[in-house]
């Protein structure tokens, strides 16, 4: 079986070594290099091909944003998936974070199980993607400008994935469908939905209106003002269920 092959750059060498010795006793896991600092993660990675960098914000000589910037503009680096790891939690830090590339985001202390999980996730996504052009929910999501490196975007999936699959639980968001979706990444109901809440908040901010409007078959008045949660995923699983049935009725 190939290994998941893992590096680590975190300044607190006591919790580089815990997650090194953890690691390396999964069976598909490998950790293959450490770097405790900014400048050292770089050259490491350069000299060193990964599928998984474990990325402490804090740093010296380079921080996390700082290690990010440069990966999203070095192409012998862009396919490292980095799981960003912070003992703070502000919505800017997550959000710049992932519009620099960051795949995830976990807050320390965390749980070593946990960041096992994680990677074995990301790895089962990137596995996966060439399935993408072939799925009518990632289509809608995508063509929205959802960007696919965000929580939120993995959380909308498995959302209308749910309602697909119940259509009741749509007026049960948040007693049955955040716990769900936490459930099946480990995570909570808050983040679940504050996720989503910042996935929408950044189309509304930055997105074309117009072609929203389009994809949803709604007007463009009506979508001026930024929706809740629940109405952005009962509109994602109607536009979702309604091309599918157009699919379903074009192959007949």
């Amino acid at each position: 079986m190939e290994k998941i092959t893992i590096a680590i750059a975190d300044d607190n060498r006591q919790l580089a070594d815990m997650m090194v010795e953890y690691l390396n006793l999964q069976e598909n896991m490998e950790v293959v290099a450490v770097a405790h600092n900014g400048k050292e993660c770089i050259e490491m990675l350069k000299k060193q091909k990964v599928d998984i960098l474990l990325l402490d914000n804090i740093m010296p000589f380079l921080d996390g944003i700082g290690v990010l910037d440069v990966i999203k503009g070095e192409e012998e680096l862009k396919d490292v998936r980095v799981i960003m790891l912070s003992a703070f939690g502000q919505d800017t830090l997550m959000s710049q974070a992932a519009q620099n590339g960051a795949s995830y985001f976990i807050m320390k202390p965390f749980e070593l199980d946990r960041l096992a999980l994680q990677i074995e996730h990301i790895m089962e996504e990137q596995a996966r993607e060439p399935e993408v052009k072939d799925d009518p929910i990632t289509a809608v999501i995508k063509e929205i400008g959802i960007p696919p490196h965000i929580n939120g975007y993995i959380y909308l999936k498995e959302a209308v994935n749910l309602v697909l699959e119940d259509p009741n639980i749509i007026h049960k968001v948040t007693k049955s469908l955040y716990p769900g979706i936490a459930e099946r990444f480990d995570t909570t109901s808050t983040r679940v939905e504050r996720s989503i809440r910042h996935a929408i908040e950044l189309v509304w901010n930055r997105g074309d209106i117009k072609a929203i409007a389009q994809t949803f078959g709604y007007s463009e008045e009506y979508l001026k003002n930024r929706p809740a949660n629940s109405e952005f995923i009962a509109m994602l699983y109607d536009t979702v269920s309604r091309n599918m049935e157009n699919e379903s009725a074009n192959a007949e």
